[in-house]
C-alpha cells in the first residue's frame, strides 16, 4: 500500500515531511509507509545488533551493526528511486563515519553492506523474500538474513555468482556465518531476540 500517487525522486523522498512520524521506504518513486512491528521485532533487531557489534569486536573488526538507521539505494528498475532500509545492516566504521555528514543512504557507486538482516512481518513478508533478495542481489551483498518468525525459521542467503544460495535454520539449528565465523547462535535464540 502507498501513500502517495506522485512519483518522488531521492530528493524529494529526502526532503519529505508529512507532519508525522512515519517512517518510509521510496519504491519506484512512491513512498511505502514502515510499520513499527511488534515488541518481539524489535526485541529480535535488538539482539542481533548487539550480538553482531559484540562479535565484530572480539575479531577485532572495525565493523558496526546498525537497527533501521541506515537506507540502501536499490537499482530496482526504470528511473524511478528505490531506497530500502533494512531492519539491520552491518557496516565498515569508516563507512558509518562517512554517512554521519549526510543523509545516512548508501549510495550505488559505494560499497554495499557486509551482511544485511529484515525480520518477516505479515505486512513485509512478501517484499522481504522476494523483491529485496532480488534488489539486494544485485547490489551484491555478500549476505541476507531473513528472520521469519511467522515461520519460525531463519534464512541466510549467501551470494554465490550473482544469485542468492539459501539455507534455512529451524530451533537448535547453529546458524553459519561467514562474516561471523565464531558466532555461537541457534534460530531459537534469534527469533526469542535473546540468548536461551
Amino acid at each position: 500500500m502507498t501513500t502517495t500517487t506522485n512519483r518522488l525522486t531521492l530528493d524529494d523522498y529526502l526532503h519529505y515531511d508529512d507532519g508525522s512520524d512515519t517512517r518510509y521506504e521510496l519504491v519506484n518513486g512512491e513512498l511505502v509507509p514502515m510499520s513499527l512491528g511488534t515488541g518481539k521485532h524489535g526485541a529480535i533487531l535488538k539482539f542481533l545488533e548487539h550480538t553482531f557489534d559484540t562479535q565484530a569486536s572480539e575479531m577485532g573488526q572495525p565493523w558496526i551493526a546498525l537497527a533501521g538507521i541506515v537506507g540502501i539505494r536499490s537499482p530496482r528498475s526504470g528511473r524511478w528511486d528505490t531506497v530500502r532500509i533494512p531492519d539491520v545492516v552491518v557496516i565498515p566504521l569508516e563507512q558509518w563515519r562517512e554517512l554521519q555528514h549526510r543523509e545516512a543512504i548508501i549510495e550505488l557507486n559505494e560499497p554495499p553492506p557486509l551482511l544485511v538482516v529484515e525480520v518477516v512481518s505479515e505486512s513485509t513478508k512478501r517484499t522481504d523474500y522476494r523483491a529485496k533478495r532480488s534488489e539486494y542481489s544485485v547490489l551484491e551483498i555478500p549476505e541476507y538474513w531473513i528472520v521469519d518468525p511467522l515461520e519460525a525459521k531463519v534464512t541466510r542467503l549467501t551470494l554465490v555468482e550473482g544469485w542468492y544460495d539459501p539455507t534455512d535454520y529451524r530451533e537448535s539449528d547453529r546458524i553459519h556465518c561467514d562474516r561471523f565465523p565464531n558466532l555461537v547462535l541457534t534460530a531459537q535464540q534469534v527469533l526469542n531476540g535473546n540468548v536461551i
